[in-house]
């Protein structure tokens, strides 16, 4: 989220004063007792919050040897879970960075013979920052909530739709490399999906999710709040206040700092990103600190609950109800 950076750096001066599992994931089978109420768990996000956020990956700076072990986990986690490649391979190289960067991208094809020719992009940023300066003998930036919590959140919301199939229109999971430099995988995403002349609906991105905010009677704001009625659509389904209004997202416009923007620019249709960083409640912004063990696993696991049917009423509606505002 290096894009943030310069936005947030007097903001978040003011209000500052691992176990590593290597494996592929496990495909476990989903049962017909299974509830989308809760579908995750604390035990699940540990594990691959502390697998993304390990010092193996070594801050998982796009183009490097570190971020090579996330994409390849991703892709296995895809795979594991019936997500199809949405190219030829889950590998999209980025045409506009000097090093050799993917997006990996998977679909799952909607179920309803007409609807399945419209699409959605749920997408997060699964690259970091990398080796920073030293700080009490740490280099590493690991970029636990920044984003490796994006990274697993969109991951479980794939996890879910691949096992069950309960989408009528087609989803999109694309994990974006080289966010940080510039939001350069969304941006070649969005050139690469426009130039097929895809019928894309909405993109739905998710960033910084692992920590929840402080005094607010909503679990996330929504970037770019009053530019679509999408948080109106959200709390609908999710029947309570899922997603409000954070003032301080505007005053920094933080609708152009992350991969939603990419698609807005590019395509003109309504694209948000989902956040629980609230400016208050996390001091280890690109520094060190970054680490999993800072992240709230049970805040983060009842995130994904809540938003699954969400996800789930927006990709299943009869008429593309979200809008943007005139």
């Amino acid at each position: 989220m290096k894009t943030f950076f310069y936005a947030l750096v007097t903001l978040l001066t003011m209000h500052c004063g691992l176990s590593q599992n290597m494996a592929s994931p496990t495909v476990e089978p989903i049962t017909v007792e299974d509830s989308k109420s809760a579908f995750t768990d604390v035990e699940r996000i540990g594990d691959m919050m502390n697998f993304l956020a390990s010092n193996d990956m070594k801050g998982r700076d796009a183009g490097t040897e570190g971020i090579e072990l996330a994409a390849t986990y991703i892709e296995n986690y895809l795979k594991s879970y019936g997500i199809k490649p949405y190219f030829q391979t889950y590998r999209d190289t980025l045409s506009n960075f000097n090093k050799p960067a993917y997006n990996i991208v998977g679909i799952v094809e909607g179920n309803d013979p007409s609807l399945k020719n419209e699409f959605i992009v749920i997408g997060a940023h699964y690259d970091h920052i990398g080796i920073v300066k030293m700080e009490n003998g740490d280099a590493i930036a690991n970029g636990a909530n920044d984003n490796a919590s994006g990274t697993t959140t969109v991951l479980e919301f794939a996890r879910y739709f691949g096992t069950h199939k309960t989408n009528k229109r087609s989803l999109i999971f694309a994990l974006f490399s080289a966010e940080e430099k510039g939001l350069l995988g969304s941006k070649h995403l969005a050139k690469e999906l426009k130039e097929q002349g895809l019928n894309l609906y909405t993109m739905l991105n998710f960033e910084m999710t692992g920590v929840p905010m402080k005094d607010k009677d909503y679990l996330m704001y929504l970037t770019g709040y009053e530019m679509s009625n999408l948080a109106e659509v959200s709390n609908a389904y999710a029947k309570e206040k899922l997603v409000g209004f954070l003032p301080t997202a505007k005053e920094y416009s933080l609708f152009k700092r992350s991969d939603n923007y990419a698609f807005h620019l590019e395509l003109g249709l309504p694209s948000h990103t989902f956040s629980t960083f609230d400016f208050t409640n996390f001091d280890h912004y690109h520094k060190v600190g970054d680490e999993a063990d800072k992240m709230d696993f049970e805040h983060m696991a009842h995130l994904v609950n809540k938003t699954i049917p969400v996800l789930e009423g927006i990709a299943n509606a009869p008429t593309q109800e979200i809008k943007l505002n005139e």
